[in-house]
């Protein structure tokens, strides 16, 4: 299993195409914008993926070329071969004074 992170977005290739009778289409080309830099996770090819969010708020990219690539500012770019991938947002456990964990998202 191919696992990509690229600055706070990570990438995971699919074992099995996910039930797309469950998928709900996104708009764009971009995975994640960055919340400190308002730098993108996109890709360059403007047809060669399509998005995709399930039910549940799992997230996928569907890569319908040969290849694609990942772009964003402060990163070296990614290529990423035709197939199935979810992708999510990079999070951080911390335990505070009390004792609790706290779980927050990484900002790039």
């Amino acid at each position: 299993m191919t696992l990509y992170r690229h600055g706070d977005v990570l990438v995971q290739a699919c074992e099995e195409e996910p039930d797309t009778t469950r998928l709900r289409p996104v708009r764009g080309m971009v995975l994640a914008e960055g919340e400190a830099s308002g730098h993108r996770h996109r890709f360059l090819e403007r047809r060669a993926v399509k998005l995709y969010r399930d039910v549940s708020g799992e997230c996928y990219v569907h890569v319908i070329a040969e290849t694609a690539t990942l772009v964003h500012e402060e990163h070296a770019p990614i290529t990423l071969c035709a197939g199935w991938y979810r992708y999510w947002h990079q999070q951080e456990y911390t335990t505070t004074e009390n004792g609790r964990r706290r779980i927050h998202r990484i900002v790039d």
